[in-house]
């Protein structure tokens, strides 16, 4: 048998079993091999009888002096009774439902049972334990560190335990090392043989704690040695390169109506030096809502359209690119720039022969003039990457909230054209913690504006318990009366669904909070809604009229969460807080207080979870997006934090990406061997291991 057999190939396994291991994802015996635990039940100190004490659990060997059946008259349950020696005295032991244990279980069997201690009128007995003969053979359920997996229906840890043992003793020895030897001995690790073992069925929590620490960091190793190969591929092709306009620039930076801050600048003079170089610039450029991105991405894209080279800025929805084109056009209101805006609903184009006046224009004409290289910037959504958008001299590509864009979809706006490909800067407010920069974003060189523009306020975060909720309603009512605006944000936009958890049966939403306040709360007021369903044209209707001070309270989804300028807006009520993630809940906050204004926001919660009150705890105290970021990744672990559906990691992996030391050493580790061997020729199986981690995986 290989590693690669099917799953119905091992014994005890038939086409039943084999059906609903696939359910867990296990289709080959070096998956099941590979399916690791996910947390231990520790029973490996053996107690005598006579020191057990009532409710506690405990593991205890013995010889069974009695087993019976027994029926019990009124609910006619059945219940399997007997009687345990050892050295120290006797325990009485009862499993319920579970008739056929006599046929396993026999009088002077030697047993080991691991389970609660209750107490009835007979007195103290083994509640429904864990058993296991004791034979020849090593313990696998109890007297040791037991290991419990992730289960399904037919698909029990013991029956697992059961599979997975003999298999471990039959493959275990022949797999191959995928490690080289000496980052094995650089790092400590186990070797692969006796980590696999040690993970199934550890000596002891520190040999269980080596195993995973092994593949955690193999898997590390993996993803480092995918994004550093990727970035050195990347290196190898040739960009323009796009000497500094300095008198241009100087200019552009006089005309703003702002100062730019040291950390504005410093970025600023990083990407600028990137565009000089002949390799293709791949910049993450991160900071909080109105920390003064857009600012930093139009000076380096005035730069690159002087130099003779258009400029493509994608932004994930309409009502953003919109945004952009107006920002951009105010930016470069004395510069001599043509922008075009592209989306599915909009075609429009400023010419700077029509003193700056934005004109719409047919789809038709602006694809011409696009490719003519009339169109110095072209804005716009995922139409910019249609395949009839073509550019004649594309140098330089802005994505704005680069997460919501695919791995394919940046590669279709930074496809190499007249031997050269474009440089790339993406842009995100949303916080990353260091360990993920360094791993998921690990392929882009990172930037971060870590100051912000002064005379921008922090915004009040205060927790409202629901009693307090008219106090709130209260200070929205002061703050619009005063000429101010609202937000109110709900995690969904309808009622409850049928065959939904029931926990979100509570949870207010959009719909429902729109009658309400529109209706009871504040009917004097004119509020709006806004959701992801509705049509692009309303949208874009109510987020004018909300940014024309023609509607006071907007009640919305997370649509808002990316790029809304509402400069009157001072106070938001964020319902079901738990439901978002601290990133999440920091960026909505940005949104308000952006005219430098006091501004509040309120956090309204449904769950009485400590572990929900302390991330939101967290957010009333830290103004600070990057320390927000890692403190949700502590509290909520990388899985929820990046929404573990939506990335190819183990889970093994995932949780490691909040252990920096290993995620710095796996890189270090990785950084070394490409240095030598960029194509890994003389590492064949790590080749292959890497190849096979790309295709699991999805780092998008």
């Amino acid at each position: 048998m290989r590693l690669s057999s099917n799953i119905s190939a091992i014994p005890k396994i038939g086409p039943v079993y084999a059906k609903r291991l696939k359910k867990l994802g296990i289709k080959t015996a070096g998956d099941l091999l590979f399916y690791f635990p996910k947390r231990y039940i520790d029973f490996s100190e053996i107690k005598k009888i006579a020191d057990l004490k009532i409710n506690e659990t405990a593991c205890i060997k013995g010889t069974i002096e009695k087993i019976e059946n027994q029926t019990t008259f009124k609910k006619r349950l059945s219940i399997t009774k007997a009687i345990v020696k050892d050295e120290s005295g006797i325990i009485s032991v009862t499993w319920f439902n579970q008739p056929y244990l006599i046929k396993n279980l026999r009088q002077n069997d030697k047993v080991c049972l691991a389970g609660k201690i209750s107490i009835s009128k007979e007195g103290a007995y083994l509640s429904s334990p864990t058993y296991e003969k004791i034979s020849g053979s090593e313990l696998k359920h109890t007297g040791r560190l037991v290991p419990v997996y992730t289960e399904t229906r037919g698909i029990s840890s013991r029956w697992l335990r059961y599979i997975i043992k003999p298999l471990l003793e039959k493959l275990g020895g022949k797999i191959p090392e995928t490690l080289p030897q000496e980052i094995i001995k650089e790092q400590g690790l186990l070797l692969l043989k006796e980590a696999l073992l040690q993970v199934h069925f550890p000596k002891n929590q520190k040999t269980a704690q080596r195993a995973k620490k092994r593949f955690a960091f193999e898997e590390l190793f993996l993803l480092e040695l995918f994004v550093l190969s990727k970035k050195a591929k990347t290196a190898d092709f040739n960009a323009p390169a796009i000497p500094i306009a300095l008198e241009k620039i100087q200019q552009f930076i006089k005309d703003l109506p702002f100062d730019l801050t040291k950390a504005q600048k410093k970025v600023s003079w990083q990407i600028l030096k990137d565009l000089e170089q002949k390799k293709p610039m791949s910049r993450l450029l991160q900071g909080d809502v109105g920390s003064g991105k857009t600012v930093i991405a139009s000076l380096a894209a005035l730069n690159v359209i002087k130099n003779g080279y258009q400029v493509a800025f994608m932004a994930p929805t309409e009502i953003l690119s919109k945004q952009h084109f107006r920002t951009l056009a105010e930016f470069f209101k004395k510069a001599k720039i043509n922008i075009g805006l592209l989306t599915s609903k909009t075609d429009k184009f400023i010419s700077k022969k029509l003193e700056k006046q934005a004109i719409e224009i047919s789809r038709k004409k602006l694809l011409e003039k696009t490719l003519a290289g009339k169109i110095d910037i072209l804005i716009g959504t995922h139409s910019l990457i249609q395949d009839k958008v073509k550019f004649n001299n594309l140098g330089f590509v802005v994505l704005d909230e680069q997460h919501r864009f695919g791995v394919e979809q940046r590669a279709k706006l930074c496809k190499k054209e007249n031997g050269l490909i474009p440089h790339l800067l993406s842009m995100t407010a949303t916080p990353i913690p260091r360990s993920l920069a360094l791993t998921i974003y690990g392929d882009l060189d990172l930037s971060l504006i870590d100051e912000m523009p002064k005379g921008k306020r922090i915004v009040e975060t205060k927790l409202i318990p629901e009693k307090e909720r008219n106090k709130a309603y209260k200070l929205v009512e002061k703050e619009i009366k005063k000429g101010n605006q609202a937000f109110v944000i709900c995690p969904r936009i309808d009622k409850k669904e049928e065959n939904e958890e029931h926990s979100w049966a509570e949870v207010k939403t959009v719909k429902q909070e729109f009658e309400n306040l529109s209706k009871k709360v504040f009917p004097r007021f004119k509020l709006a809604m806004l959701h992801g369903k509705m049509a692009t044209t309303e949208k874009s209707q109510i987020m004018k009229d909300f940014q024309k001070g023609k509607i006071n309270i907007l009640v919305s989804t997370s649509v808002i969460e990316v790029g809304i300028d509402i400069p009157k807006a001072t106070i938001m009520i964020i319902e079901g807080a738990e439901r978002f993630g601290l990133a999440q809940l920091h960026q909505f906050r940005g949104r308000i207080g952006r005219s430098g204004d006091k501004a509040y926001c309120f956090l309204f919660y449904n769950s009485n979870s400590q572990k929900s009150k302390a991330r939101l705890r967290a957010l009333v105290k830290i103004q600070n997006g990057l320390e927000l970021a890692e403190r949700d990744l502590k509290i909520r672990g990388p899985g929820q934090f990046l929404g573990t559906k939506q990335w190819g990691l183990p889970d093994i992996a995932m949780n490691a990406l909040d252990d920096l030391s290993l995620v710095e050493q796996a890189r270090q580790e990785a950084r070394k061997i490409l240095e030598n061997d960029p194509e890994l020729k003389k590492n064949p199986i790590l080749k292959r291991r890497v190849k096979k981690f790309q295709e699991k995986t999805h780092l998008e």
